[in-house]
């Protein structure tokens, strides 16, 4: 099937010409995302381009399927890819690449552009003076290293050679107007077959809502979805507090997978609104110009007023003569023992004399966001609902009660019956095994068992023959112990082949789910062996790293393999897909 295009005798201007040309590339696009062509050879004369992303909550990828359509009505042959499927050979032959990817945790590469980073950063590296490429780096300004991973991308291919089609740009969480500015900037008109880009000849661009089909609700149209759950999952005596919390998806359609991600719009704590609104002796009712709402709407639905940002840090250490938060500033681990369990209040009670501009305070916020929690539901059992684990989040400091935003909103402060804005966030990298053969083999303490809740729900609804194995574990058996009914019920019918748990605070020597992998492992390697997928959830800066460091342990040991080998194994699960993390 060809695609349309406009016939070189066609009655219109040059202008005419080149939008109608983005228009009809748009459609083909769409198309094109869409599969309807997906037998047909691109045109000969069509130049190439590569859009790669690496991401780790779906973001910059779905910015990479923007990037390909804006490349396609631009003329291009566009080729969607994960960075970690472009190996040094493949980058060596490629002349025009789009990068988009995202920064997670302490300015790490995400899961899957880890090999890319890997392979481009080794001193053996090819030159790439033949690649014409641009990053789109994706971050959060809250962490020091902000937009690490596309920074470090960016100028690694500028030192091999690589030429840019267009400088960098650094978006922070709120990136969509200035991420389609620079898609548009960022890719040129394909050159033609004669080597000229002259827009009469071919279509200059394409809308970009055009052609990929978004959701109905996001971030910014989120579904109104009623509360119908919210239980204690946690035993009285636990040091923690977690719920299952289940919302109605009503009328929605929203068709979620095992996997993916819940987008949950909080509002702030009204006792932390009513504080600062006391700070700055005004109402809640206050009309601030240049604000369309009540200062009161502000600080509870428009503004993150929980965790300083770095803009916030840097304005209360100019006025409020602080030694000490002065001394931290160009000291990370300084700065975060002074910050520790300080939210904005705590902040703004460091100013001397209490006065500040409220129109000033207000530009120093940056906009409240939505929390993501990993679905602990199946849609092949629970069709019309979706299920949390949520742990509430409080601490004391200063003899005031300070709480985690999205936790103790949904925990405390939206009523059964009541309605909170949600959307779907997918994470299409981290699926229960397409084959239903082979062993699961999962790793989630806490409430990172969250998942596998669903995974182990969608298995058993396939009908799903492979093994089933869950590590879990937490502090305490008789409190800590998140479904413990559901997993002993799944156990007895055969679901879950098997379940070691770890309870670290039991006994006198703390137990991991790390160490019952260490004990476990000839079994654990055999389960790989076989085709097995590894599966880790929870937290990214101290868990899946000793989970990953017991791995590449079991691995070694019964592999028979060296350091560097077991390294190569991981490697290759990684490049499978049969290591796949949902980390924070």
């Amino acid at each position: 099937m060809k695609a349309p295009h406009i016939p070189t005798d066609a009655p219109f201007s040059g202008e005419q010409r080149s939008w109608i040309g983005g228009f009809i590339a748009g459609l083909n696009s769409q198309r094109l995302l869409s599969g309807s062509y997906a037998d047909a050879e691109p045109a000969k004369s069509a130049t190439l381009m590569n859009v790669l992303y690496g991401t780790q909550t779906g973001n910059a990828e779905e910015l990479a399927n923007d990037a390909a359509v804006v490349a396609n009505g631009r003329g291009y042959s566009s080729k969607l890819n994960e960075l970690d499927a472009i190996d040094m050979a493949a980058l060596s032959q490629m002349e025009h690449a789009v990068i988009v990817v995202s920064t997670y945790g302490e300015g790490e590469m995400p899961d899957n552009a880890n090999l890319f980073w890997d392979a481009v950063s080794a001193q053996n590296a090819p030159r790439l003076e033949h690649l014409n490429y641009a990053v789109l780096a994706l971050g959060d300004t809250s962490y020091d290293e902000f937009c690490q991973a596309g920074k470090l991308i960016d100028t690694r291919l500028e030192q091999l050679g690589a030429v840019r089609m267009a400088p960098r740009i650094d978006c922070d969480v709120d990136y969509d107007s200035a991420a389609a500015e620079w898609l548009d900037k960022a890719i040129p008109v394909a050159p033609n077959i004669n080597g000229s880009t002259d827009e009469d000849e071919g279509p200059r661009s394409a809308p970009i809502d055009s052609a990929v089909k978004k959701p109905k609700w996001n971030k910014k149209n989120p579904y109104g979805a009623k509360l119908i759950e919210n239980s204690l999952l946690s035993g009285e005596g636990s040091a923690k507090e977690i719920r299952h919390i289940s919302f109605d998806l009503g009328d929605s359609e929203i068709a979620y997978q095992a996997g993916d991600a819940l987008g949950v719009i909080p509002h702030n704590a009204s006792d932390l609104v009513a504080a600062i609104l006391n700070f700055f002796h005004v109402n809640f009712d206050k009309q601030i110009d240049g604000y369309d709402v009540p200062i009161g709407i502000l600080l509870t639905e428009k503004y993150e007023i929980m965790t300083p940002s770095r803009e916030f840090i840097h304005e209360i250490e100019k006025r409020a003569s602080n030694r000490e938060l002065s001394q931290a500033l160009g000291n990370k681990a300084a700065l975060e023992k002074i910050l520790w369990g300080k939210d904005i209040l705590d902040l703004l009670d460091m100013l001397p004399d209490n006065k500040l501009d409220v129109e000033e305070f207000l530009s120093w916020l940056r906009p409240l966001q939505h929390r993501a929690y990993s679905i602990s539901s199946s849609s092949k059992v629970f069709s019309s609902e979706i299920h949390l684990t949520v742990a509430a989040v409080r601490w004391n400091y200063q003899n005031r009660e300070h709480k985690g935003v999205a936790s103790t909103f949904l925990s405390d402060r939206v009523e059964l019956g009541e309605t909170t804005g949600i959307f779907l966030s997918q994470n299409k990298n981290f699926r229960v095994p397409s084959d239903d053969d082979v062993p699961m083999v999962m790793v989630g303490p806490g409430t990172g068992v969250a998942p596998f809740r669903a995974f182990l729900q969608e298995r058993q609804a396939r009908e799903a023959s492979g093994m089933n194995w869950l590590f879990f574990g937490d502090q305490h058996k008789d409190y800590d112990f998140l479904y413990q009914d559901e997993l002993a019920a799944m156990c007895d019918s055969g679901l879950l082949n098997r379940l070691d748990l770890a309870f670290s605070r039991d006994q006198s020597e703390k137990i991991y789910v790390q160490t019952r992998m260490l004990e476990r492992g000839k079994h654990l390697f055999s389960a790989l062996e076989e085709g097995g997928h590894f599966y880790v959830c929870g937290d990214a800066s101290r868990m899946a790293k000793d989970v990953e460091k017991a791995l590449q342990e079991v691995v070694g040991v019964h592999g028979g393999l060296t350091a560097d080998g077991a390294t190569d194994y991981i490697n290759k699960l990684k490049r499978e897909k049969r290591y796949l993390r949902d980390v924070y």
